[in-house]
């Protein structure tokens, strides 16, 4: 089984930290959607889409993040031979559904420094630009992506976009600290799928020095936090890359990479 993935990535966030609860061993491929490492041909013709994660069990790809979890799930069932292993119920699912609605990207965007920005979509665009030259067969679907960044650049200046993505996580915020009120985890006293849907948003937040104003405001959610922090999942798949000083370390290797071959005109 592979997965292909990145840690920025909240989506491939999700998806690990489902294969590390459920112990589930995978060969991993890193490719930084920061750096274009995910409009390489070679992905790009398995997932025109170029977004992340994808697993591959054999022939078998999934690009659905929940449908990931899902099948997950499955192995897991089917590997260690539990006939009463229970699968995510209606109401976990519910939850994921929920949560998955919200869209982190221009969020995400929104609060990098505009220097930093510009820079990276400059980079992408030429990044596009030279592997449609390089694959012309696939100079439709990498247009495509090309307007893609066009579009995020318009979408960010575009001031009713970014109040309707902020109301849209306060909303469902307010839903989660409702709930916790009355639940250990977000669905009963047990962890479950939907719990990973929601640590990578929480750990976004944190990530965007946002903490205080969306999770510290919020005693039921801050207590969660703090638990949550504790699972090895955790620790593995987030922790280790955005804890303390290697979000610094991670971030500045990004930056590094993408101003290098800028100057180097290596794209």
């Amino acid at each position: 089984m592979q997965l292909y993935h990145h840690p920025y990535s909240i989506d491939s966030q999700r998806v690990r930290l489902t294969l590390e609860e459920k112990g589930i061993d995978y060969t991993s491929f890193h490719l930084n959607p920061v750096t274009g490492k995910n409009m390489n041909a070679s992905f790009f013709r398995m997932n025109p889409s170029a977004t992340l994660p994808v697993f591959q069990n054999g022939e078998h790809k999934i690009f659905n993040t929940i449908e990931i979890i899902q099948y997950v799930e499955r192995i897991a069932s089917v590997s260690t031979g539990a006939e009463n292993m229970t699968f995510s119920g209606r109401e976990v699912t519910g939850w994921m559904h929920r949560i998955q609605q919200w869209n982190p990207k221009h969020f995400t965007l929104a609060h990098i420094p505009d220097k930093y920005f510009r820079s990276v979509s400059k980079f992408l665009r030429r990044v596009v630009m030279a592997r449609m030259e390089e694959s012309p067969d696939l100079a439709g679907a990498y247009h495509s992506k090309l307007q893609e960044v066009y579009d995020t650049e318009d979408k960010l200046k575009n001031s009713s976009v970014m109040i309707q993505d902020k109301e849209h996580l306060l909303r469902l915020l307010d839903e989660v600290e409702k709930q916790l009120n009355e639940t250990t985890y977000l669905v009963g006293d047990e962890f479950t799928m939907a719990d990973v849907m929601l640590i990578p948003v929480l750990a976004r937040l944190v990530l965007l020095d946002l903490e205080d104003e969306y999770i510290g405001s919020r005693p039921n959610i801050a207590k969660y936090w703090i638990m949550v922090q504790q699972r090895p999942s955790y620790k593995k798949v987030i922790a280790s890359h955005f804890n303390g000083w290697r979000k610094y370390r991670t971030l500045w290797k990004t930056w590094c990479s993408i101003h290098i071959r800028s100057i180097l005109r290596r794209f």
